[in-house]
């Protein structure tokens, strides 16, 4: 809102200071400290009227060293991540732009399914809270929603450069000069056009890019009319194992906060960098018309978890639950999609995946080997797999950095592969 406000300014009365509104850095920074302002603040707050209402986390019998003492601590903290995350965008974003509109849908759609999971364990006293298939269609639900407005909106599109004839030959004698050729390419005017079309970047590949419709049009010349169907079931795909990664990764003190503010530090250059002509055409990266929009939300994201991992540091003195979690989750993979990096996923996110996966193995296993031999058998202490670590006599603290530090590998890996193809 800010936005346009001193847009009006700066164009009816020629305010001073407004121009600044223009430019995305100004405003990115400025996303940032009104997020940390409002969780650090306002977040304080929050915290002592769960206390007052006695909101607190019912903690189950694991056997975990701590866990006892985690009792009572108020949840449903990420209603401070989601204010946030939201307000600053409110404020510093174009809110006309269609990514933003979209993102910040994911962010609500999400956040309330969470807080109504948290609702159901807190106020009715139900320790499974909501079920898990109605989680399910809420994700699946958004899904359907992000992978029906990335493909059929036509504000969602890339810029390809367009070379004429005459400049391909112009630009062949140029480089048969040599280093005064050099300068005649540089000088080259280039053209460009908004194509519609859905493709995404493959990691440490030279030809860095992939065509969804690739996967059916070989079944005949026009099934690929129908490549929105296996869009969309990607994108429904992702956002609900990224979303329930981040949920089952939420287990340890700051865990879950710490991880994702380094993936949203990954995708806020992603997303910066495709959003810049001039970058991408240096980086020979695909250029995304208006998504460096998206750094606003980026950088509020960015200060929320940050701000909330204040509070929720060891010893926490609250938790996300699943209304930070999974919107956390959502937020990632949404951003992702749309930035054109999705299948850079299991490199950034790698802790979710390895969380997820240990799960999946541990259930996999135990009830194959109780078929089997009639007793159940298990790959990990415990799973998700930072528990399993706890089991071993590892201090939460300790394991929570740890990952942190798996992440900004992870997440330094996938900046590389804009350059290693």
């Amino acid at each position: 809102m800010l936005y346009y406000l001193f847009n009006y300014l700066r164009e009816q009365f020629s305010f001073p200071g407004a121009g600044v509104f223009q430019y995305i850095s100004f405003r990115v920074a400025m996303a940032v400290v009104v997020s940390l302002v409002i969780t650090l603040i306002f977040g304080k707050s929050l915290i002592r009227w769960l206390q007052k209402k006695q909101i607190g986390e019912t903690v189950r019998e694991l056997g975990l060293e701590g866990e006892k003492m985690k009792g009572g601590t108020p949840t449903m903290g990420g209603l401070i991540i989601l204010a946030a995350i939201v307000i600053p965008t409110v404020l510093f974003a174009k809110l006309s732009n269609i990514y933003v509109i979209l993102i910040l849908i994911s962010t609500v759609w999400l956040g309330l399914i969470g807080f109504l999971d948290d609702y159901i364990k807190v106020f009715r006293k139900n320790k499974e809270g909501l079920s898990g298939k109605f989680k399910i269609i809420g994700q699946v639900g958004l899904g359907l929603i992000v992978g029906a407005v990335l493909y059929f909106n036509s504000d969602v599109v890339i810029q390809r450069e367009i070379i004429s004839q005459d400049k391909q030959q112009t630009a062949l004698t140029s480089e048969k000069q040599g280093e005064d050729g050099k300068s005649e390419i540089d000088e080259i005017q280039k053209d460009y056009v908004n194509v519609k079309t859905p493709i995404t970047t493959i990691p440490f590949v030279r030809k860095h890019e992939f065509n969804y419709a690739k996967l059916i049009s070989w079944i005949s010349p026009n099934a690929k009319n129908y490549t929105w169907i296996i869009y969309i079931i990607i994108v429904i795909f992702i956002i609900t194992a990224v979303s329930n990664g981040a949920n089952m990764t939420d287990g340890l003190d700051g865990l879950a906060t710490g991880v994702s503010a380094i993936i949203g530090v990954g995708i806020g250059i992603f997303a910066y960098l495709s959003g810049n002509i001039k970058f991408a055409d240096y980086l020979n990266i695909m250029y995304i018309p208006n998504i460096g929009e998206l750094s606003i939300f980026i950088a509020a994201f960015i200060g929320a978890c940050i701000g909330f991992l204040w509070y929720n540091a060891h010893p926490a003195q609250v938790f996300m639950g699943d209304t930070g979690s999974l919107a956390i989750g959502g937020i990632l993979a949404a951003l992702a999609i749309m930035v054109r990096k999705e299948l850079l996923i299991p490199v950034f996110c790698g802790v979710f995946l390895v969380e997820n996966v240990s799960v999946m193995l541990q259930v996999g296993y135990f009830k194959y080997t109780k078929r089997k031999y009639g007793v159940g058998r298990r790959v990990f202490l415990m799973a998700p797999l930072h528990h399993h670590y706890q089991k071993l006599g590892y201090h939460e603290s300790k394991i929570a950095v740890r990952f942190w530090i798996i992440t900004i590998l992870c997440v330094v890996i996938s900046i590389l592969t804009l350059k290693l193809r």
